[in-house]
């Protein structure tokens, strides 16, 4: 033993000789009174929760250091004596204590503690914080409700989560983009209002890829984050008021979302698979006129234009296609099924030093269209985390690599299976191939020979290292490096035409675009804090340094010799240059952070940063940005503490500026591009925008005042809050003479918008027990948008889009004010009285921002069996199917509303008289109609937005795997007024969202 080497000497023999006497003593009377150091022995066991197994729990001998952690089975082991108490602990489940006594096996069942959820610590960017402490508003998900979503774009796990964000699916094609306000529009710039996006630390970017050209069937250019697999991220935090998005100056005023990948774990290696396997179709159709109700459409439109013989081109109704056919055109070109496949897979591990992990997957999905197309996307990514022993230095680092290939149509084809006729000939002739009926009939199918391919490669990688000078002085740099490289083509064969016009090769096209993006990011941090009595301190200072490099180049084709060789543009007689543009951007900030918190019951949170970027003019690529919160947590107050009904009370509030750099690069310089015209076989420059030294950064105010508070032991808990935010110095085109030969001046407007609204979230824990536990979460989002001040707006180009005291986002249309009983055509309210129909008679304004939004999202957890649903709902108006639909009684299927149209004065009907397009006056007013407030109506709707089933197997069937069996859907059920496919983007004859059904297995070795 290593006492005897200390056994030297006298003394040391000595000691020896009376240390060997205490032994034997205590060796005789160990039946009696057992010394505890004796009884020093292995305890083990397995800890739980009501569904399995829980990894990574800390377990500790009370008032010692000896600790340990429970691995991916639940088990752990501990050395402990008798007397000893064992403390058991989690996020977010109650800490549990066990005397130790002669028992060698103890096991656990951990019971979830809501009084622990207000001690989660979320990520607000450059620094990291209690919930209950903070002083600004970050909405957060987490893996748990991101994994119970069958989809591909992380921005869908949102919808419906989150109060004051609000996010819509453009298409339901497979890759297709998302749209997310958080808390309203601020800029007159479409493309001015994206937030900024940070993972893992680094900004990624999120301006679009793609060219539109090139990618016609998405409907809008190629968004990159698709590229972010969702399995892989651990929590997502939106940063909403000043408070918390005010240190990233210019770059917040959109708000922040930061997406925090998984990493690994100390624990025995653990390695989890998944599979799953689902279907994918359209959750609803649009009610079409059938084969009869549109022949007497069709007949009726002759009759009311007096023609009594049928043209010999109306092959529809002259009895040139069967009169009795009937087909529901919706099934048949986008009625059909889409298999969608995930394979994920993870391994992770390491020590209290070291963890690691390592994620890769592969998800296929194909779509509802006829033919063979599909979307592939892989990913991999690895990430590693490193302390030293004396936890002074610590390093990680996170990577991620994603391919897509996304094999599409280059044409949406639901528009045409809307307008076409139900009786229109087969698809396919007696010998398989396309049918083109004489040549009478436009077969929707031959669009289909026009491809839209794309591919992506995206790399995103961040290092992180840290080390601690002297107590809680800690000195951090964060590192940040993407390349994303991005090609896609959309092609025009002449196949997509009917043979008999004998178009040739020549005639093919295609369009190809390629996008490459480089970026990298330094950021060196210095953090201290220190406590004085009552008072905590945190500071910290950092800069930000910031380069990325675009490259874009557009390119047209055509003239080929076979269409074999569409796409080798080699064997193309003509390109055309549409766009080539290189750009470089760079950003440098230095940012500081003061939080002083008093007694755990006033906090002051100070946020400043300089901002500097290249995208504007001499002496003003710098500005200054910062914010104040505030928060008193009213519940710590010595009179509230015994209470037991309040238990969680705060009071908070922030007010900041921020501001915004959206302008895209170069548009405060003069710039030229090529005229594209030889002369004497030189291509000159012409220019394309003018110089403005004077331009500037955009600026939003921001106000926040905000109440959290929870009851029962904070099973019901609250948050409400009413913000307003003003953005000025609008970035926006001035409109200049024409004799300038210039339509803009890129600069700043005095034009003012403000966003105000009450945001609401309701936590509830109906039932806990160690069977069964039920939770509830309902957010509320009520904003209203308005352009406060705009001086000259009459006498700009943006008088006939935007009115001063209404919102951003609305239509000026005519007012419709019936039908003309004895015209049988539409009316509208002639504002001026001149007798003619213009701008000038579009007054009236349509606000097209939803009223409010939110969700209503239920959890039940009953032993091993997990149910989770999500009721999503917004209030809102938008265009309905007829305002783009065909004129009705042309050569074109509507709505079956429409067969209540005008026959005579005293029939007059819903809709105006049909007409075959011989009647000018008729289809005048349809365009007006169209352009009206008639075609805008309630489009609010409520959607089972995502169900999660799933089931863990107990762990006595399968002993050393841990298996889960689960079923997830997505936009499963939808309840609505709305006449159309979807609400949720109107009826724009884009593919609408799918429903998703999925079946899956999870296995953890």
């Amino acid at each position: 033993m290593n006492y005897f080497l200390f056994c030297k000497g006298r003394v040391g023999l000595w000691y020896t000789l009376v240390l060997a006497v205490y032994l034997c003593s205590c060796s005789a009377i160990a039946s009696e009174a057992p010394p505890l150091f004796l009884q020093q022995q292995k305890i083990t066991g397995v800890i739980t929760d009501a569904l399995g197994p829980l990894q990574g729990v800390n377990i500790i001998v009370k008032g010692t250091t000896v600790r340990s952690t429970s691995d991916e089975l639940g088990r752990y082991n501990i050395n402990a004596a008798t007397g000893d108490i064992l403390v058991f602990s989690f996020m977010g489940f109650k800490t549990i204590e066990i005397g130790i006594g002669q028992q060698t096996i103890v096991s656990v069942l951990l019971i979830e503690d809501t009084m622990q959820l207000e001690e989660v610590v979320v990520n607000a960017g450059y620094y990291s914080v209690k919930q209950k402490e903070s002083t600004g508003s970050i909405a957060r998900i987490t893996s748990k409700d991101i994994e119970k979503q069958p989809v591909t774009n992380f921005l869908a796990t949102m919808q419906g989560r989150m109060a004051g964000v609000a996010v819509t699916q453009s298409t339901g094609i497979a890759g297709g983009s998302f749209d997310i306000k958080i808390r309203g529009i601020n800029s007159l710039r479409s493309d001015g209002n994206n937030p900024l996006y940070i993972i893992d630390g680094v900004p990624y970017t999120a301006d679009a890829i793609g060219q539109g050209f090139t990618n016609t069937v998405m409907q809008s250019p190629t968004s990159p984050l698709n590229n972010i697999n969702p399995a892989d991220i651990e929590s997502l935090e939106v940063l909403k008021d000043a408070d918390a998005t005010a240190i990233y100056g210019s770059r917040g005023a959109n708000g922040v979302v930061l997406i925090t990948t998984k990493k690994g774990k100390a624990g025995k290696t653990k390695f989890t698979v998944s599979f799953a396997h689902g279907l994918a179709s359209v959750t609803r159709f649009m009610d079409m006129m059938n084969t009869q109700q549109y022949l007497k459409m069709r007949r009726q439109a002759f009759v009311n234009d007096g023609i009594t013989e049928y043209p010999a081109y109306e092959y529809d109704i002259n009895g040139t296609w069967e009169q009795n056919r009937n087909t529901n055109w919706q099934k048949v070109l986008f009625g059909g099924t889409a298999e969608v496949t995930s394979l994920q897979s993870s391994l992770s591990g390491g020590n209290q030093q070291t963890q690691f992990s390592l994620s890769g997957n592969f998800g296929k999905e194909t779509t509802v269209f006829p033919g063979d197309f599909r979307y592939l996307k892989g990913n991999v990514r690895a990430g590693l985390n490193h302390e030293s022993l004396d936890q002074k230095f610590k390093v990680g680092f996170s990577a991620g690599y994603t391919i897509q290939d996304n094999n599409q149509p280059s044409t949406d084809i639901t528009t045409q299976a809307l307008s076409l006729a139900p009786n229109a000939p087969n698809l396919y002739d007696a010998t398989g191939n396309l049918n083109w009926e004489n040549n009478t009939f436009e077969n929707p199918l031959r669009l289909l020979s026009g491809k839209s391919f794309s591919k992506t490669y995206d790399l995103v990688s961040s290092a992180n290292f840290s080390y601690e000078i002297a107590n809680r002085l800690i000195l951090k740099t964060s590192l940040g490096y993407t390349d994303l490289n991005h090609t896609e083509s959309s092609s025009q064969p002449s196949t997509i035409f009917n043979p008999a016009y004998e178009l040739g090769p020549e005639s093919s096209q295609i369009f190809v675009g390629t996008t490459s993006r480089k970026s990298w990011i330094v950021e060196p941090q210095l953090n201290y804090g220190f406590d004085t009595g009552k008072l905590q301190v945190e500071a910290l200072v950092g800069s930000t340094f910031q380069s990325q490099r675009n490259e874009q180049l557009g390119l047209q084709a055509s003239g080929f010799t076979s269409n074999s060789l569409i796409y080798n543009l080699a064997a193309a007689s003509n390109i055309y240059v549409i766009n080539n543009d290189i750009s470089q951007y760079r950003y440098q900030a230095f940012y500081g952070r003061l939080n002083l918190n008093w007694d755990k019951r006033y906090i002051i949170n100070i946020t400043g940063r300089r901002d500097g970027s290249s995208r504007f003019g001499p002496g003003r690529q710098f500005a200054w940005f910062g914010a104040v919160g505030g928060a008193w947590l009213f519940s710590n107050e010595n009179f509230l503490k015994e209470n037991s009904f309040l238990s969680f009370g705060k009071i908070r509030a922030s007010y900041g500026t921020t501001g915004s750099d959206q302008i895209g690069n170069y548009q405060f310089l003069d710039t030229y591009t090529t005229a594209g015209t030889n002369y004497q076989g030189v291509i000159g420059l012409q220019p394309t925008r003018l110089f403005n030294p004077l331009f500037g950064w955009e600026r939003s105010k921001k106000l926040e005042v905000a109440l959290e508070a929870g009851f029962c032991k904070d099973r019901i808990f609250v948050t409400a809050a009413w913000y307003k935010n003003r953005s000025s110095n609008q970035l926006a085109g001035i409109p200049l003479p024409g004799t300038t030969g210039f339509q803009t001046l890129q600069a700043n407007m005095d034009a003012t918008v403000e966003n105000r609204g009450v945001e609401v979230t309701l936590r509830t824990i109906n039932i806990t027990s160690d069977h069964f536990n039920w939770t509830t979460s309902i957010n509320f989002s009520k904003s209203k948008n308005e352009l406060v001040s705009f001086p000259g707006i009459e006498t700009s180009t943006y008088a006939n889009l935007l009115a001063v005291g209404a919102p951003l986002n609305i239509k000026k249309v005519y007012h419709y004010t019936g039908i003309d009983s004895q015209a049988g055509t539409y009316t509208f309210q002639d504002v001026n009285n001149d007798g003619l129909y213009n701008a000038a008679d579009r007054k009236t304004i349509v606000d097209l921002n939803p009223k409010f939004y939110g969700g209503i999202q239920n959890q039940l957890k009953y032993g091993n069996v997990e149910l989770d649903f999500l009721f999503q709902f917004v209030k809102q108006r938008n265009y309905n199917t007829a305002a783009f639909g065909p004129l009705p009684g042309t050569m074109r299927n509507v709505a079956s509303p429409n067969v209540s149209s005008w026959t005579s004065p005293e029939n007059t009907g819903a809709y105006q008289l049909y007409t075959s397009g011989a009647n000018s006056a008729a289809a005048i007013a349809y365009g007006r109609y169209i352009a009206s407030d008639a075609v805008i109506t309630d489009a609010s709707y409520v959607r089972l937005k995502n169900i999660g089933l799933s089931w863990d197997i107990p762990q006595k069937y399968i002993p050393k795997i841990h298996c889960k069996i689960y079923f997830q859907g997505q936009n499963l059920i939808i309840f609505t007024k709305f006449k159309g496919a979807d609400p949720e983007f109107s009826a724009t004859g884009a593919l609408p969202p799918l429903k998703v059904l999925t079946t899956g297995i999870q296995l953890t070795f």
